[in-house]
């Protein structure tokens, strides 16, 4: 086991590594921006390392500073968490190279994963589902169109990197080709320094469903079963949960096989996540691979008791998988965003008041944020995570709409009042969701 790690990342997931390097008692670093200098896992960890700065290049993103604070702490090892570096194949061969082990698949996989045309392709050679989609999309206009039309309207163009929805253009027709791929470019280019693209088969209104899975480069491989994570804005989840509602256990129970399986076949190395979609017809086809512990991981702890962070950082000390678990119950976890509930654009402020549920049974809060605390516009606006577990999908969800409640927060907006009114919604509680339940919710508000 390693004796400290270096968490290179902030906010909940922080805190939660700091919380899993407690149960292992293993020293912890926190990094930490000056925009963060009063966040509560800071005084939580062993040791913290200032990062000079506020925006996110200055500080979490910026390579040298972070391999900086590897060997100046004596860190042996790095836990990216989700988001800034965490899928970079760069800064992981860096940590490597000085000496500290990073806490998540080789780099290899971060790169061909991170890829998704080349995700896409493995995947599919390994008789995993796909749905028609091209390579590398040259940017020549007659090749564009050809290619279009072997993939069929409407479809998506996605960038071959990068994540979190940005980039994305659902193409109905033709005529709208040309200017989408233009500005999917424009996006993939400055989000992440690559303006490759390419088209895939748009599923209208499908399931997100995606598979918790595990490695340990040795063939071995299980699955923590699957998360339905359909209820989405500009492609970014808010709502997660378990079992998926409304399908046949069967059918979800072979594809998840199907994901360990896949897994098992490549030698993948550490915690992963298969996503896929699920058309009308019951039919599905793998969207991409993340390689980092999920926001939305609370869900799969609560329903099977393993603890992710903790099985990350074992698998990456080189110990084996854990047991297989059942599926326990029904959990469900919505996201609270400091943003206008309205318009969903975010909302930065002072917390005068940051007030979260505490000692309801069967209900977890996940936050990196303290009174008084500034939410700036550096980085993501997620204030916390809402995670409820009960015996039915109803008791779930009834326990994270009281916990919703007794929230308080006052200095910034929330989209608390949407979520509280989607866990009220019919349609919602019938588990008819998909990816255009959000866009129907808000057309029957308005």
């Amino acid at each position: 086991m390693f004796s400290r790690i270096l968490i290179a990342n902030r906010g909940a997931i922080a805190r939660r590594v700091v919380q899993a390097c407690h149960t292992l008692g293993v020293d912890s670093v926190a990094v930490f921006s000056d925009a963060d200098a009063g966040a509560p896992h800071l005084a939580e960890a062993g040791r913290t390392w200032r990062l000079a700065g506020e925006r996110a290049e200055e500080t979490y993103l910026n390579q040298p500073a972070l391999i900086e604070a590897i060997r100046a702490t004596g860190a042996d090892a790095v836990h990216p968490g989700y988001g800034f570096l965490a899928e970079n194949p760069g800064f992981a061969a860096a940590v490597e190279a000085a000496g500290a082990r990073f806490i998540g698949p080789r780099p290899q996989w971060l790169e061909t994963m991170g890829d998704k045309v080349a995700a896409r392709r493995l995947v599919s050679e390994q008789g995993f589902p796909v749905f028609a989609g091209t390579d590398r999309i040259e940017p020549d206009p007659g090749n564009l169109r050809r290619q279009a039309e072997s993939v069929g309207y409407p479809l998506l163009v996605k960038p071959v990197g990068g994540g979190g929805g940005i980039g994305m253009r659902v193409v109905r027709e033709a005529g709208a080709l040309e200017t989408a791929v233009a500005q999917a470019r424009a996006l993939a280019d400055s989000a992440f320094g690559d303006d490759g693209i390419f088209l895939e088969r748009w599923i209208e209104s499908g399931r997100h469903i995606e598979f918790q899975v595990l490695g340990d480069g040795q063939g071995g491989a299980l699955h923590l079963h699957e998360r339905e994570c359909s209820v989405q804005r500009r492609h970014q989840k808010i709502i997660e949960e378990s079992p998926a509602p409304g399908i046949e256990r069967s059918e979800i129970e072979a594809l998840a096989a199907g994901a360990a399986e896949l897994v098992g076949r490549i030698g993948y190395d550490n915690l992963g996540t298969v996503e896929t979609l699920r058309a009308g017809a019951g039919d599905y086809g793998f969207l991409e691979m993340n390689t980092r512990i999920q926001v939305e991981h609370g869900v799969t702890e609560m329903i099977t008791g393993v603890d992710l962070v903790v099985t990350q950082i074992r698998l990456a000390a080189g110990e084996g998988l854990p047991d297989a678990r059942p599926a326990v119950g029904h959990a469900l976890e919505v996201r609270v965003y400091a943003e206008d509930p309205v318009t969903q654009l975010p909302s930065t402020g002072r917390l005068s008041r940051f007030e979260v549920p505490r000692g309801l049974h069967g209900v977890r809060v996940d936050t990196g944020y303290a009174l008084g605390q500034w939410v700036t516009p550096y980085y993501d606006p997620m204030l916390a995570k809402v995670i409820g577990h009960g015996s039915t999908r109803e008791q779930a969800i009834g326990r994270v709409a009281v916990a919703l409640r007794a929230f308080s927060v006052q200095g910034v907006k929330t989209n608390i009042p949407l979520l509280s009114g989607i866990l009220g919604d019919d349609e919602f509680l019938a588990g008819q969701v998909d990816t255009g339940y959000l866009a129907r919710y808000l057309a029957r508000l308005t």
